[in-house]
């Protein structure tokens, strides 16, 4: 069960983390590569504000973007704004997010994201947890995955698990970090490759953040994995 009162509370603590990192820049740093391939850091900022706004639209019933071109088109308006316009944007983004996720709802429901992705409501505060967490180490501004937290690393690493689950250009993979294990990939009666090494970097690898360069692998290849 998702406890999205909770997730929500983790959303804001990690919104303000990122804040405080990112109020440390100038606009010189915000126009410089971020981690993620052809974005500056002004894309990052930008993308995770119109993100908020996107969730909005989903809680509230509306299309997360009104089209794939009308997203990317808006994070490239914004992404050469400086500073205190990113900073602020996406504050008040995320106040938005906040105030609609805090109203009495239906979290029981089905909602539709991006692509014809349906969701449980419920969901939808961790999902922006996300959001906010790995898009604040793409930022290059000392964050790590590292410093994500045990309880975020288990639960996204689950849910990307679970993403590419059943798909027939992944092997069966068995993942693990030495205590917990995770299952992946096309259907099969047993596991063709486990791929062993620490939950950051599991984590990386299934997120695209890293090669996986630094995970043990047996019976086979890394696997390749689709884009999210």
């Amino acid at each position: 069960m998702m406890d999205h009162a909770r997730d929500l509370a983790s959303v804001q603590e990690a919104t303000e983390r990122l804040l405080s990192a990112a109020g440390a820049l100038d606009n010189a740093a915000v126009t410089d590569e971020s981690r993620l391939p052809g974005w500056t850091r002004g894309h990052v900022l930008a993308h995770l504000a119109r993100n908020a706004d996107a969730l909005v639209n989903v809680l509230e019933g509306r299309p997360m973007y009104v089209s794939g071109e009308a997203r990317d088109a808006d994070i490239e308006r914004d992404a050469p704004r400086p500073l205190d316009e990113q900073l602020a944007d996406v504050r008040e983004s995320a106040a938005r997010f906040g105030r609609v996720a805090a109203a009495p709802a239906d979290w029981s429901r089905t909602v539709e994201l991006r692509n014809g992705v349906t969701d449980s409501a419920s969901r939808v505060p961790f999902r922006r947890w996300a959001e906010v967490g790995l898009h604040h180490v793409d930022l290059g501004i000392g964050y790590e995955l590292e410093d994500l937290g045990d309880e975020f690393t288990e639960r996204e690493t689950d849910f990307l698990a679970r993403r590419f689950t059943g798909r027939p250009d992944v092997p069966a993979t068995r993942l693990t970090d030495g205590t917990r294990a995770w299952s992946t990939g096309r259907e099969a009666t047993a596991p063709e490759i486990t791929v062993t090494g620490t939950p950051a970097d599991l984590l990386g690898w299934l997120a695209g953040r890293r090669d996986g360069a630094a995970l043990t692998v047996t019976g086979g290849a890394l696997p390749k994995l689709p884009p999210l």
